[in-house]
């Protein structure tokens, strides 16, 4: 059996972040990815400045890559009302290709075993360790951690609630992504609703433009599952999707896409398994900030896992810590997400606050200032 100090399920910004960290900090880590790096992901791809500082310090050559710098905010209604702002703190743009990419040359340089293009088949608790099984080989490990995005197949294994009591307000959603030649300002980011939805649009790496959009699944099916037929019939009816949709090439042969997206509330601990990003809580991607707290809980979580494996924490203050520091890190950001995208994709209130945004500017500094954090 091979043995680790910590095995990490998933291989996107929390993983891999996470695992940096330990490796740095003198601990063996096995890192487990379904997908062969570097590939695309459905993703919104801007990144709120919060994240910068850590990524620099991880040893991502930012200032390197020319990325494009965002602080300009423009949102539309389904008729086409608009309201610009300027956006503070601000972002940066990049795809997931890019990043996550470079994130695993980090983490093999810095000693991680990282297996991608390897599905983790189940997990299992021995009463003082995991063994997880792979590959047609299992793994022991002194922390399990789950970072393995929106939906698994561990999720049913592991009885959570979200999976089995799927409320359809928040789990019956779905992403759609294209990566596009546009002439968009290198500094903006738009954010255009539709009915039952809204598109992001800002520039990342490479001179590309990242067009992603969610939407309830109702609307595919209404579509008869045909993308272009719902894009057609539903986006363009908002004049700048239209006029985007038109002019802007995608760069890929189809477009990609994921379904079954669940707002619902998770826990960040599931059979002594450590949750972090999307498998702990999923914010609404409404400027792509769950990318940032992705990373900032592994940052969190990094030194308590580093004190449990040093002999400082025992298990149990380890679970209890991170539980409540996440709980207070993220849980008023997750409520924020969820409130302003019950909002969105409603004809009627989006024009309401569009309108009430233009005579009340304080509004959208309001809530924008809710769905960013500090640096870390």
């Amino acid at each position: 059996m091979n043995s680790f100090d910590a095995g990490i399920i998933g291989g996107g910004l929390a993983g891999l972040t996470f695992s940096i960290q330990l490796a740095k900090a003198g601990h063996s880590v096995v890192l487990f990815e379904t997908h062969t790096y570097p590939f695309h992901k459905v993703c919104g791809e801007y990144i709120s400045m919060e994240s910068w500082p850590f990524l620099q310090r991880l040893g991502v050559p930012l200032d390197d890559l020319h990325l494009p710098r965002i602080n300009q905010f423009r949102i539309s209604s389904p008729k086409g009302s608009l309201f610009s702002t300027k956006l503070k703190p601000g972002g940066f743009g990049i795809s997931r290709y890019t990043l996550d990419h470079l994130l695993a040359g980090i983490a093999r340089e810095a000693g991680v075993m990282v297996l991608d293009g390897t599905k983790v088949d189940s997990v299992s608790w021995t009463g003082s360790s995991h063994e997880i099984s792979a590959g047609n080989k299992t793994y022991s490990v002194k922390i399990a951690a789950g970072t393995y995005g929106k939906r698994s197949n561990l999720d049913r294994n592991l009885n959570r609630d979200f999976f089995l009591n799927p409320k359809p307000a928040l789990s019956e959603w779905m992403g759609i992504k294209y990566h596009v030649n546009s002439d968009i300002a290198e500094n903006q980011i738009e954010l255009h609703n539709f009915e039952d939805g809204y598109c992001g649009i800002s520039r990342v790496d490479l001179g590309r433009t990242c067009m992603c959009y969610l939407v309830r699944s109702k609307k595919l099916k209404e579509a008869g599952g045909d993308v272009n037929v719902l894009e057609e019939a539903v986006l363009m009816r908002n004049p700048f999707l239209r006029d985007y949709f038109y002019k802007y090439p995608s760069l890929y042969e189809s477009p990609k896409a994921i379904s079954q997206i669940n707002f619902q509330k998770k826990s960040a601990i599931e059979n002594h398994i450590l949750m972090a990003g999307d498998a702990a809580g999923l914010i609404p991607p409404l400027s792509g900030n769950g990318m940032s707290m992705a990373m900032n809980a592994s940052a969190m979580l990094a030194p308590l896992a580093s004190d449990f494996l040093t002999g400082k924490l025992d298990r149990e203050n380890l679970e209890q810590s991170y539980a409540t520091q996440w709980e207070q890190k993220f849980s008023s950001r997750i409520r924020s997400g969820r409130l302003i995208q019950s909002w969105f994709g409603n004809p009627v209130l989006t024009e309401v606050l569009i309108g009430s945004a233009n005579v009340i500017p304080g509004l959208a500094k309001g809530l924008i200032s809710l769905t960013h954090g500090k640096e870390f």
